[in-house]
């Protein structure tokens, strides 16, 4: 285990503060998209975090919330379920992290590469930030996500939420120091004040709320059709965990793959997601923009991440701080997400791009092309409780069409168990 030169309590706190204000933009824009209560989300954010700390020993310094992928399910889940059916189907795909654990632990991580190689997973990535693009591009123009409803007039939408993104993307580019990791923080702060400065902010339920209240748990339900629905989407966050650990253990140089261990990670990220179901909150997964965090400050002390934890859990119970979330309008939303879900499938792109995957073999383009288009386009199959649609049957057909199709060779860029020893796999 990694020893820590001793630091004081004070400066713990502060670099854990420090982190969550990282985190926030991200971690509450999730459950403000999916109409879950933002102070659940930031309760089960720092209850997740803990519970990945006691399964990895705290030896990685990682904090765990609210995951981008799982939105366009828990947008259809939630309308033909119900949100409690949606919670049940969160916690169902926890375990498939606990099983993608149990396996690694029983058969090494060459499994993961040989089930999930780039060519299954970089679709699959790109579907869902491609599918998301018109709730996004609706939110922007003043409209709910499915574009029904015109809730805020077009000129004052488009001021809004372009100077929202704008703003999130002159910090992310131009941003010095950890102003630069704050970018979509930056966006919400900007955007509300111009909504402020145009009457579209309503300040009445957040005078109503009190200052200390219980966040609005939910308790979960089970039915068999939404978490049939959610649980191959499950497969597309452990590829990012996975990615996630690597990078921290690049930063920090440790090599988290074997110590504390894959399988230590996968069980910690799946049970942090099924103890967020328990409550009521979206399901969780690694930051990156906290990784860099970690990078720019050299602060690689995993008591740090408990310490923003513990801060994430004592918000969730301002009552007049999730009022103020649940206020901000859409457009400030639609225009930051116009620039989130793109980058989400430009890391579908990426993966493609870096383990060079040919897609001139037919075996690849049939993969890919075939995930975009039903991922893309909507395919439904299945009818009642057991259909398939969007990102869950994308997943499916991918996965699927790699085991059938001749050739699987899984990610050259890996290294095969018995070589695992001897090299690092960053």
């Amino acid at each position: 285990m990694l020893s820590h030169p001793p630091e004081p309590t004070w400066r713990q706190a502060l670099a854990g503060a420090q982190m969550l204000f990282v985190a926030f933009g991200a971690l509450v824009l999730m459950p403000l998209i999916t109409g879950m209560d933002p102070n659940v989300a930031l309760f089960t954010a720092g209850i997740g975090t803990l519970v990945f700390q006691l399964v990895t020993k705290r030896q990685v310094p990682v904090f765990v919330a609210s995951s981008f992928a799982f939105i366009a399910p828990i947008l259809y889940a939630k309308t033909n379920f119900g949100l409690p059916a949606v919670l049940g189907a969160i916690m169902a795909s926890g375990m498939v992290y606990v099983l993608l654990s149990a396996a690694v632990r029983m058969k090494g991580t060459g499994f993961i590469d040989k089930l999930l190689p780039p060519v299954v997973i970089a679709p699959v990535i790109m579907c869902i930030g491609l599918a998301l693009s018109p709730v996004a591009v609706n939110m922007a123009m003043g409209k709910s996500g499915d574009g029904a409803t015109q809730l805020i007039a077009y000129p004052a939408a488009m001021i809004i939420s372009m100077s929202a993104l704008v703003t999130t993307l002159a910090v992310a580019t131009l941003g010095r120091g950890l102003f630069r990791l704050v970018p979509i923080l930056a966006g919400i702060i900007v955007g509300c004040t111009l909504a402020v400065i145009l009457g579209e902010v309503s300040t009445e339920a957040i005078t109503l709320a009190p200052w200390l209240a219980l966040p609005a748990f939910v308790t979960p339900e089970f039915h068999l059709g939404a978490i049939l629905f959610m649980l191959p989407v499950a497969l597309a966050p452990a590829i990012e965990h996975i990615g996630g650990v690597i990078a921290i253990g690049s930063v920090t140089g440790q090599n988290y793959i074997k110590q504390p261990g894959l399988h230590r990670t996968l069980l910690g990220d799946g049970l942090a997601t099924t103890t967020a179901g328990l409550f009521g909150g979206p399901p969780n997964t690694t930051y990156a923009e906290v990784t860099g965090a970690v990078m720019l400050t050299k602060n690689y002390n995993p008591k740090i991440m408990t310490w923003a934890a513990g801060f994430a859990i004592a918000l969730a119970f301002i009552g007049k701080f999730g009022a103020a979330l649940q206020s901000i309008p859409v457009p400030v939303m639609g225009g930051i997400l116009c620039l989130l879900f793109g980058s989400i499938a430009v890391v579908g792109l990426n993966t493609l791009i870096r383990n060079q995957v040919d897609l001139s073999e037919a075996r690849n383009l049939i993969i890919v092309s075939v995930t975009l288009v039903f991922g893309i386009g909507g395919m439904s199959i299945g009818s009642g409780d057991f259909t398939l649609s969007g990102i869950s049957l994308c997943a499916v057909i991918a996965l699927l069409l790699n085991v059938i199709l001749p050739g699987n060779k899984g990610w050259k860029t890996k290294l095969p168990d018995e070589d695992e020893e001897s090299t690092p796999l960053y």
